[in-house]
């Protein structure tokens, strides 16, 4: 115990460009508890590092300036680790956006620490108490950090603290009820209040209740992986085709034909259960699907008498002169005909649509797809009926990142998610994407089929299991059975906000309830 108290002092002490430095440090080691390398503890240690940094902040002569300074620091770490991808998609059409890499390599893990972070923390150190009450306040503010970079400029909820706990499928099951913003919350809590081990006198008595809350958490969860029954959906084979090509390929005037007739050639592959149902990618034809007769009478051969063609494609709408395009999903029934259509409405900043488009086009900086203007929106979550099989809720790539945001008023039975996560990179990106989408299905309790261009396709069970997948840059085809929804589940039933709200409020409570009945104690010295 000696020892951990000596580290806090060590860290307590640090000041100027060192703390920095170290939250820095801190901030980027904790980015390996996300997907691909689900460290777990290292973003734990990370949040109680934050602690102890503005523990020491406190007792400078400028609290709040330091405070903020070690905040941004840590964020940016965490932001420049975990996200590190996003730099991928700069890459595609290199000649065109290579010279914004090192604009976004810090403007945008930089500009989100700034933006999302840093103010809820600013506050929260203003509020600083030298007790426990100081672990409340810092899990209030950080999981506020949290939601508003969910939600603001259409939200960019991606690598969440509750994602942190890829490692542990058990543990995730509790989104069935807290949802992903409630599963941040007690993750924050339960890192921050690790940093009580390493004050003086030695204070154990918080991180051991919270341990004990995710004992039984984890516990809960091996409960139900172990007894909650997954049927599948009688009379509906699935067949998901992932062609893996390049997108830097895919629209190349001389390779059109070629990866056209690789999506028909993989969808019309032998097998012994002929598939029923067949699911391309996001935007997987190389053209605009409807103004090929070619493709279409292509379409109408391969669906036949009895199977269904879903697939996600461009598509363009005249009004007038001007022309929108949408990111959209096609369902084509027997013979090819096209039985809906549905449009993205949950588009990707500076990749389909530039915000602040007039301030940030004066210095040169585009959005990344390759159209005149931004994407236009659809109009919300939809559940379309798919001849032959449950109802079904598209939703194209970034919209699986949303929670409580990807279910229509008609409750569909399950996910199509198409994607194309070439964009992503070749590894940490796609797989933090996958684990979203498991976590989308243990959320609402159903399953998600997922189809995407260079993987990884797959379909993930209710729990949040991957029945099947396809791994990252092959082309193939991933044959399997559809399983079935399972009970509506807590979280479902009562929306993302109620047991948010009740948690954040607990968090208030335990505050004020240490500042009134506890004895100020130094954290430092």
């Amino acid at each position: 115990m000696v020892l951990l108290a000596g580290i806090g002092d060590f860290v307590r002490t640090l000041t100027g460009w060192r703390a920095r430095l170290f939250a820095f440090g801190a901030g980027a080691l904790s980015a390996l508890g996300f997907a691909p390398f689900n460290i777990f503890p290292v973003l734990l240690l990370g949040y109680a590092a934050l602690v102890l940094l503005i523990d020491g902040a406190q007792t400078t002569n400028r609290p709040i300036r330091n405070s903020t300074w070690v905040v941004w620091a840590f964020a940016f770490g965490q932001f420049l680790v975990g996200l590190h991808w996003v730099g991928y998609a700069f890459l595609v059409d290199a000649s065109a956006h290579a010279w914004q890499i090192p604009f976004v390599a810090l403007m945008f893990p930089g500009g989100m620490a700034l933006v999302f972070t840093t103010p809820p923390l600013a506050i929260a150190a203003r509020f600083w108490r030298p007790d426990a009450s100081r672990i409340f306040v810092f899990t209030i503010a950080y999981t506020l950090a949290e939601w508003i970079r969910g939600h603001a400029l259409t939200g960019f909820p991606w690598n969440l603290a509750a994602y942190g706990w890829g490692a542990s499928l058990a543990v995730m099951q509790s989104a069935a009820v807290l949802g992903a913003y409630g599963l941040t919350l007690v993750t924050i809590l339960f890192g921050a209040s690790l940093a009580e081990l390493f004050g003086r006198p030695f204070a154990w008595r918080l991180p051991a209740a919270i341990t004990a809350i995710f004992v039984f958490i984890f516990a809960a969860g091996e409960l139900r992986l172990n007894t909650v029954k997954i049927d599948t959906v009688p009379g509906v084979r699935l067949r998901i085709v992932q062609p893996n090509i390049a997108q830097s390929d895919k629209y190349k005037p001389a390779l059109v034909e070629e990866n056209w007739n690789r999506l028909i050639s993989l969808s019309n592959a032998p097998v012994k259960i002929r598939p029923t149902h067949i699911i391309w990618p996001e935007a997987a034809p190389p053209f605009i699907l409807t103004r090929s007769e070619y493709a279409l009478d292509e379409i109408a051969v391969l669906t036949g008498r009895d199977r269904v063609l879903m697939t996600g494609a461009l598509r363009a709408l005249r009004h007038g002169e001007h022309l929108d395009y949408y990111n959209s999903f096609y369902v084509f029934g027997h013979g090819g005909e096209m039985l809906n259509v549905y449009d993205k409405f949950h588009l990707v900043p500076f990749g389909e649509y530039l915000p602040l488009e007039s301030v940030f086009k004066t210095i040169g900086l585009t959005k990344v797809v390759g159209i005149d203007g931004s994407f236009a929106t659809g109009d919300g979550p939809h559940t379309l009926d798919i001849p032959g099989a449950p109802p079904a809720g598209p939703l194209i790539c970034y919209e699986i990142l949303f929670p409580g945001a990807v279910v229509s008023a008609k409750r569909p039975s399950w996910f199509v998610n198409v994607t194309d996560d070439s964009w992503f990179g070749p590894w940490a990106g796609p797989k933090q994407h996958l684990l979203v989408a498991r976590m989308r299905a243990i959320e609402e309790g159903i399953p998600v089929v997922r189809a995407a261009n260079t993987g990884i396709s797959a379909v993930i069970d209710p729990l949040g299991r991957v029945r099947g997948e396809l791994d990252l840059n092959r082309a193939g085809i991933l044959d399997a059975d559809l399983p079935s929804e399972i009970e509506t589940t807590p979280f479902a039933r009562s929306g993302w906000y109620s047991f948010f709200l009740l948690l954040a409020g607990c968090m208030v409570a335990a505050s004020i309830a240490c500042r009134h009945h506890s004895k100020t104690r130094p954290v430092t010295r």
